[in-house]
């Protein structure tokens, strides 16, 4: 087996580049996997801005499908050559956090107190997945194995954005009937919209101007579609909804004017459901906010992740009520990743998602 492998690395703002590093050596409750397809975030381009600070040299990604290389001798029920995909947050399973139901924010306590999103460590406090080996900490808490008649384009999305997106929906507690209103098409506000009508909603809007991502809405779910640059969106959603408001509004864009407008669509008692990451303060205005008087709930929700909560994805993957393998729109060697990262940066030629295969 080699010594090196290649990776994409973080060296400083604005630039992400292939290079070389050693392949990394696991510990006992390790595992190191081979990666056979991986993708670019959103979060990723926030780093490659230096909208989101981590360390130089840093390998980026945190969307892995592979198989197993090497278990560490801890590891127990799992085999060598399985096909895995491990979520986008990898919780330990025994943290504090863990044990209060709270995977995703794994391993942030200190003495100085507590530190939010712990669980996210791929591309972010370790190495991830873009690269041809990744090294899984906790293992047995986040190998998910895959069934054979899934490939890996179709299990692409369940690491982080069909789990993030689902989650909009789970935590803004969507039931049989309700309208919801998800801002922006983005992969994860499709998935958003996609958790929504699995979870019962009868109405789902949608904020979107991009034509493919309207049509992608669409199949996903969507049943009205509001195009923000034609008209504004409170007011097309406020007349849709006969002045009664949404019961769930999703926000996944990460910026002000849709936080602040999935606000003003609400009714009286409504959830904000926020999966945007923000790169700066948001305000919360007076009279959307019902001068704090409106029973209005802000519930906000980093991707769960670990081996059930991906058993899960796979299993809905694998029932056929949802195939987002179209989200992926473009493919990419891995020796391609900084041309990947310059159309999906700047938003061309249509792009969604990548596939990056090594």
């Amino acid at each position: 087996m080699a010594k090196t492998m290649k990776a994409a690395i973080f060296v400083e703002n604005g630039r992400i580049v292939l290079d070389e590093k050693p392949i990394p050596d696991i510990a006992p409750t390790d595992a190191l996997v081979r990666i056979t397809t991986t993708t670019i975030c959103g979060t990723d381009v926030h780093i490659l801005k230096g909208e989101y600070p981590v360390a130089k040299g840093l390998t980026i990604g945190h969307e892995p499908v592979g198989i197993i290389e090497k278990l560490g001798s801890g590891v127990t029920g799992f085999e060598e050559g399985q096909r895995v995909i491990i979520g986008a947050i990898t919780p330990s399973g025994w943290s504090n956090a863990c044990l209060c139901g709270c995977g995703a924010q794994d391993g942030a306590g200190t003495k100085h107190g507590w530190k939010a999103y712990g669980g996210w460590k791929f591309g972010n406090t370790i190495d991830g997945s873009q690269a041809e080996y990744l090294r899984v900490p906790d293992a047995m808490a986040n190998l998910a194995v895959i069934p054979d008649h899934i490939t890996d384009e179709q299990v692409l999305m369940c690491p982080d954005i069909m789990s993030t997106g689902f989650s909009g929906a789970e935590s803004g507690g969507v039931k049989i009937g309700d309208t919801v209103a998800v801002f922006a098409q983005g992969p994860i506000g499709l998935c958003a919209t996609a958790g929504a009508k699995l979870m019962g909603a009868t109405k789902i809007i949608a904020v979107e101007s991009v034509p493919a991502r309207i049509e992608m809405a669409k199949r996903l779910g969507a049943d009205v579609v509001v195009d923000f640059k034609a008209e504004d969106p409170v007011e097309a959603i406020l007349r849709i909804t006969d002045g009664r408001g949404v019961d769930v509004a999703i926000e996944a864009l990460g910026v002000q004017s849709t936080f602040e407008a999935g606000l003003r669509v609400l009714r009286p008692g409504g959830m904000l459901s926020s999966l945007g990451v923000y790169s700066s303060d948001l305000k919360i205005p007076l009279d959307a906010f019902a001068a704090g008087l409106g029973d209005t709930t802000i519930r906000t929700t980093l991707c769960p992740g670990g081996k059930e909560r991906m058993r899960r994805m796979l299993e809905v993957v694998a029932s056929g009520r949802i195939d987002l393998s179209g989200l992926v729109t473009h493919r990419f060697k891995l020796d391609q990743i900084e041309d990947a990262y310059d159309l999906f940066a700047n938003q061309r030629d249509g792009v969604l998602k990548v596939a990056i295969t090594p």
